[in-house]
């Protein structure tokens, strides 16, 4: 039986998945001017659909909406069960729109094996919604899986020339993490009576060795996802060798599955041994903002200094969420969104670059300004955003999450906030070694300022960026009541008597 009026969030998940099909079906070489056009109109309906999600959701509602249900394997009690809240919500839309991003930066860029390209992030799309939304752990693990193979074959075919290796090691990485999650969701199931259903298992008491040791399994996958440290090593070779397009889905939408885990599983289903290990999380986290920040500092490679720049971000994410304030976890929630619109939009001002001079050396550019003045002043938004400038949406979940820090302990807000520091300082030295100064190479010297199509992708994205800095209340509002019921249950202990 389907609950939902109107299967939105359905029509999101296997939309952009049967385009995806599609395009591979009828693809071929000398077809590519019909695979980009309907690889477009595929995610731009895909986005569309999404739309209404976001002016259909009542703030004030407490639970799951636009709830979907029906019986999926019976013989397990699995259910292809749907629904979004305040957590969830934003981030549908947000993985629809990065995805007419990346099929509109790939128009021109993309040569060879275009059916393919479009394909497979048409279809990564629509899975990486499907771990959004997904209130079953059969179908969230299913769907979580899923999304590693399109981002696999898209590192490993239209990668640079270590391509194999960074696709073999984000593989094992992140299948290895799962493995253990498996196996916690396998124990939840005979724990609550064979159900699947996760809001249930937010409902089961479990002695503390029993969450910690779901709390431990969980960590293992959702960690390698965020990247948290020291499990962050895939992240910046997968980074180097993708193409822009997998680097800007990578980024925007791939990491914010793990810490979305967090919030869906490991804080909820096991409230105690959150609390108990949320030392060594906050720990783990501002190794993340503080050292993966200095590391950031000593990059040569521009997607590596941004890649880097990524974990610190997320750093403050995990930060976020296991200090247990309301304001401290509605920032994070905030910074994923809009490291969601930044992280994209740098890695598309690389690649732009990238495109021009084959190089991602900050050693061979400088003085871009003097010949890409357009590119060169949405190149330094982006990275004021980048380093929490105020007035753009990199400052708004940063300053919560700091705040919230400051009201958890002096200390630990007073390291957090040590990450616009070193944030400024590598973003900075990356912009004024590239964009500022004298042309000193010819190559540089020769260098077009940005095409209709590459302005119009920027341009989209700085437009995202400026608004949510200035008015982040839509966000807000909307995770509001979500978040406060998070809390609440998290507040109460789930031991057994």
């Amino acid at each position: 039986m389907m609950l939902s009026n109107s299967p939105l969030l359905s029509l999101s998940i296997w939309l952009p998945i049967v385009f995806g099909i599609v395009v591979l079906a009828l693809g071929r070489d000398k077809n590519q001017g019909f695979v980009r056009t309907l690889s477009l109109i595929g995610s731009l309906l895909s986005f569309a659909v999404t739309l209404p999600i976001i002016d259909g959701f009542n703030n004030t509602a407490h639970g799951m909406q636009f709830v979907e249900s029906l019986s999926w394997i019976s013989r397990f009690n699995a259910f292809y069960a749907l629904g979004v809240d305040g957590i969830s919500m934003w981030l549908v839309p947000l993985t629809a729109f990065i995805t007419v991003i990346v099929v509109i930066a790939a128009w021109e860029v993309i040569e060879k094996n275009v059916a393919q390209y479009m394909g497979a992030f048409l279809i990564l799309s629509g899975l990486m919604i499907g771990v959004f939304c997904a209130t079953d752990g059969l179908l969230f693990y299913v769907f979580f899986e899923a999304t590693l193979i399109p981002m696999y074959i898209i590192v490993g075919v239209w990668g640079g020339p270590n391509r194999v290796y960074a696709a073999f090691k984000f593989f094992l990485y992140t299948l290895l993490g799962s493995l253990l999650t498996l196996v916690a969701i396998i124990y939840l199931y005979f724990k609550s009576g064979n159900s699947f259903n996760i809001q249930t298992w937010h409902q089961l008491p479990l002695t503390l060795n029993e969450q910690i040791m779901l709390f431990v399994a969980f960590l293992m996958a959702f960690a390698v996802k965020v990247p948290m440290w020291p499990v962050h090593t895939w992240l910046p070779d997968a980074h180097v060798e993708a193409p822009t397009g997998g680097s800007v889905v990578l980024a925007a939408i791939m990491l914010k599955l793990g810490a979305y885990g967090f919030l869906r599983f490991s804080l909820p289903i096991a409230p105690d041994a959150s609390h108990y290990l949320s030392s060594m999380m906050i720990t783990l986290s501002l190794i993340a903002v503080v050292y993966i920040g200095l590391v950031a500092l000593v990059q040569k490679d521009m997607k590596k200094l941004v890649a880097y720049s990524s974990i610190a971000h997320m750093g403050f994410v995990t930060l976020g969420f296991f200090m247990f304030n309301e304001l401290a976890v509605q920032g994070a929630i905030v910074q994923m969104i809009s490291h969601g619109f930044i992280s994209a939009a740098m890695f598309l001002c690389i690649g732009v670059l990238y495109d021009r001079v084959h190089s991602r050396e900050i050693a061979d550019y400088g003085g871009v300004v003097n010949t890409m003045p357009k590119f060169a002043a949405l190149f330094v938004l982006f990275s004021m955003a980048n380093c929490g400038l105020p007035a753009t949406s990199g400052f708004v979940g940063e300053f919560m999450v700091i705040i919230g820090a400051v009201k958890f302990n002096f200390w630990i807000g007073m390291l957090a906030a040590t990450a616009l520091i070193f944030g400024a300082a590598y973003s900075l030295w990356m912009v004024k070694r590239v964009v500022f100064g004298a042309i000193t190479h010819d190559h540089v010297a020769k260098l077009t300022d940005l095409n209709k199509r590459e302005f119009f992708m920027l341009g989209v994205l700085a437009i995202a960026v400026i608004a949510m800095g200035l008015y982040p209340a839509p966000f807000t509002d909307a995770m509001q009541v979500s978040v406060a019921d998070l809390l609440k249950h998290v507040a109460t202990s789930k031991i057994a008597p």
